[in-house]
């Protein structure tokens, strides 16, 4: 099960914090996944059964109307999906005006106010939004979470609603949708908090450390090796230097401490300039060292 199954599981079984609550997520999941026929057939799609379950147990509570199930088999993504059927039945008219989804004037594109008044109820419908037409990337990877409607009303209304939840959301258009889209871990784990989906958080929140810490001793070690690479281009300059100068003038041209630095540098290529101090007798300091080292590069200096 992807990461984003497992998300919309977690959704679809979180409790509502009041009565209002259930009508809020009920309507969103209809906007999103439901279809409306001109003779108030409705019509909503679910790959996620638990998702099914809910739509159904929420539409037999809150308005008592009859529901078909069928279940179908995708061959090409070998899973199921869910199809709800709500027939045109006494009642159903008043079911949907009460849910925000017909007026007077018909099909209302946007978000009934009267269904987003508490906070609560915001979370709700966010809720049923992601629950109906949401997808979350892997945490794995790059953080990324949208809902998608073909109805831009809806859209702006889902965005604006994030915003007065404290989420800055975004939209765009992709073809003949609209996305509304978080990307950044934080803004994420904000969204699916608010609504519920405490484990889908932890396991965001587990994995974060976990890249965290790959991500710092990736860095240690790309550091180390940068280090290394530095010292040992170093000390071969510091070996041609020395070679320079005693192929020209030979060694004994070279003070006698200048010449024991140069014999245990010529030995030792790959030592650090410390491991060179140890080395030396009586042992050196890496200062020492280096003041030395550089007495020998500004001599092959002036050979050139």
């Amino acid at each position: 099960m992807s990461f984003a199954s497992t998300v919309r599981e977690e959704l679809s079984r979180v409790p509502w914090e009041c009565e209002d609550c259930k009508v809020a997520e009920l309507s969103a999941l209809i906007r999103i996944d439901g279809n409306l026929s001109a003779n108030y057939r409705l019509e909503i799609a679910t790959e996620t059964a638990s998702v099914a379950r809910r739509v159904v147990s929420l539409i037999h509570e809150l308005y008592g109307l009859k529901t078909e199930i069928t279940t179908r088999r995708s061959v090409l993504h070998k899973s199921y999906n869910y199809l709800i059927m709500v027939p045109a039945q006494i009642g159903l008219k008043e079911a949907l005006d009460n849910l925000g989804i017909i007026t007077e004037r018909g099909l209302d594109l946007g978000i009934d106010p009267k269904l987003v008044k508490k906070d609560c109820c915001k979370v709700a419908y966010l809720r049923g939004a992601f629950i109906g037409g949401g997808f979350i990337a892997d945490p794995n990877g790059d953080s990324h979470l949208e809902m998608t409607t073909p109805h831009e009303e809806l859209a702006t209304a889902l965005v604006d609603l994030m915003v007065e939840l404290g989420i800055p959301a975004k939209v765009t258009r992709r073809r003949n949708t609209f996305v509304i889209y978080l990307k950044g871990a934080d803004l994420i784990v904000e969204f699916l908090g608010r609504t519920g989906a405490h484990n889908a958080v932890l396991n965001m929140e587990s994995i974060r450390v976990t890249k965290s810490v790959r991500n710092d001793v990736n860095r240690r070690l790309n550091a180390e090796v940068a280090n290394q690479a530095k010292t040992i281009n170093a000390a071969m300059d510091q070996v041609g230097a020395i070679r320079q100068l005693v192929d020209t003038y030979g060694i004994e041209s070279l003070s006698p401490a200048l010449q024991e630095l140069a014999l245990l540098r010529l030995a030792n290529p790959e030592a650090s300039l410390r491991e060179l101090g140890e080395l030396a007798n009586p042992p050196l300091s890496k200062s020492a060292v280096y003041h030395r080292i550089r007495r020998i590069e500004a001599m092959a200096r002036e050979l050139e």
